[in-house]
């Protein structure tokens, strides 16, 4: 059974020259690599680490990510992994703002809300 997959106009071309559509898994992938951009985001939970993904695929980087749009709103729900003596509130704070930041300049849809979960705390040996 194939899984369905919604995309989203977020363009139409002026003079009927054609539209934009991006894909739901597109949004999510933004909002995964936004995500790790931040320090103190160790990988997203459920993900494979950095050094993975180029072999994996760009895939996987929606691992702990969903999303849901309506009306060109999005609410974004992300799952973290965090580093070991990191403010918690202070990185996801700062997580949220990128996340906001990244969908709505790549996509220009907006961003209701961005809610973070975090999963777990890396601890180095």
């Amino acid at each position: 059974m194939e899984e369905k997959k919604n995309t989203y106009k977020i363009y139409e071309g002026e003079n009927n020259i054609g539209e934009v559509q991006v894909a739901d898994d597109v949004v999510a992938v933004i909002a995964g690599l936004a995500a790790m951009e931040v320090d103190g985001v160790s990988s997203m939970a459920g993900n494979i680490t950095s050094e993975l993904i180029s072999k994996l695929g760009m895939k996987r980087l929606s691992k702990g990510v969903s999303i849901s749009v309506t009306d060109n709103t999005v609410t974004v729900n992300l799952r973290l992994n965090l580093e070991y003596k990191v403010n918690i509130v202070e990185v996801s704070s700062k997580v949220q703002e990128r996340v906001k930041q990244a969908i709505e300049n790549m996509t220009g849809l907006v961003v209701a809300c961005v809610n973070v979960s975090v999963s777990s705390i890396n601890v180095e040996k």
